[in-house]
């Protein structure tokens, strides 16, 4: 599949490097606001069109999907202008600035029957299954708590505390705890309790979310941009407790007893880069015909950016666009 890359950023070269390794797609496309620095980029890269527009890229007959990798804040815009142009879509999370942008992209994907997805990248990886099939085995017993957190030393990226490029911890870093508590612990959340700390720009530097659920389980999820987190995501149940080393890519599954011992270590399948799922389950989906991947539907898209709104307004963080 001929794949087109919208913004050359740092995390698109990931891809391009992913897809290059990739013997189901081809990185056929970039392109820039600069036509110099789209140039750049595919030569860099081997990518035979270099595009100094965006709408260049939609409008290429040849791109069968176009993955979205600029800042959050012009998320909703370029991947409303693919959709007008029949253009199938991959997005970097978080897909929007907030949930009434997913919705109305969501809406208009169901309009044009064209597929869009969400690239974030965990609800796509074999780490997710084999977290799933050890608790399914009962290796932890009944769960009843889950903890994940993800901080990384990252203030002084501009497009981190930026309002206008809807910027903090929680859209950048705070999706990874919040969906890998929701893969565990689904969508029936009771009540959320949560405080943050913001930065000079008024955004959110880090902050701490307690979820209670209804059938009486709790998670606690924490990010942060002030420094590093070991990043692990554990989940405790009535026999002992799993981790998952790196939420944000896991290396290694553990599970110990309620002795606090190794019981189990399971690592990770070999990888290019871990992009290369969320690709192959997009490219799946628009060849069965459909308009959304069964590991991340619209309605989780909408259901995540309407848990992160509310924590948004809970601290009075509201961006200038909106």
């Amino acid at each position: 599949m001929k794949i087109g890359i919208l913004g050359p950023g740092n995390i698109a070269e990931k891809m391009a490097y992913t897809i290059n390794h990739m013997e189901d797609a081809q990185c056929y496309a970039i392109a820039s606001r600069d036509l110099e620095r789209a140039k750049a980029f595919a030569e860099k890269f081997g990518i035979p069109k270099a595009y100094g527009s965006y709408e260049e890229l939609a409008k290429d007959p040849d791109v069968e999907l176009i993955y979205i990798a600029v800042p959050h804040s012009h998320h909703y815009m370029y991947m409303k202008m693919c959709l007008e142009h029949g253009k199938p879509v991959l997005c970097e999370k978080a897909f929007t600035a907030n949930a009434a942008q997913a919705k109305e992209i969501l809406e208009l994907s169901k309009e044009k029957d064209v597929f869009v997805g969400e690239a974030i990248w965990t609800r796509y990886m074999p780490s997710r299954k084999i977290i799933d099939d050890a608790i399914a085995a009962g290796k932890i017993g009944e769960v009843n708590f889950v903890t994940a957190n993800l901080g990384y030393n990252i203030q002084h990226v501009r497009r981190l505390t930026d309002p206008e490029l809807a910027g903090g911890a929680l859209l950048d870093v705070g999706i990874y705890p919040l969906s890998f508590i929701a893969m565990i612990l689904g969508d029936e959340v009771a009540s959320i309790t949560s405080s943050c700390v913001k930065t000079e720009t008024g955004v959110d530097a880090q902050n701490a979310v307690i979820l209670t659920y209804k059938n009486g389980k709790m998670a606690i999820a924490h990010s942060g941009m002030l420094g590093p987190t070991e990043q692990f995501g554990i989940v405790y149940g009535s026999k002992g407790y799993l981790v998952a080393e790196n939420i944000n890519n896991v290396d290694r599954v553990c599970i110990y007893d309620n002795d606090r011992k190794l019981v189990e270590a399971i690592d990770m399948p070999e990888q290019i880069t871990g992009f290369e799922d969320e690709v192959r389950a997009s490219m799946k989906a628009i060849r069965e015909g459909k308009i959304e991947c069964e590991q991340m539907p619209h309605s989780e898209i909408l259901r995540m950016m309407e848990q992160m709104d509310s924590l948004r307004e809970a601290w009075g963080i509201r961006y200038p666009f909106e």
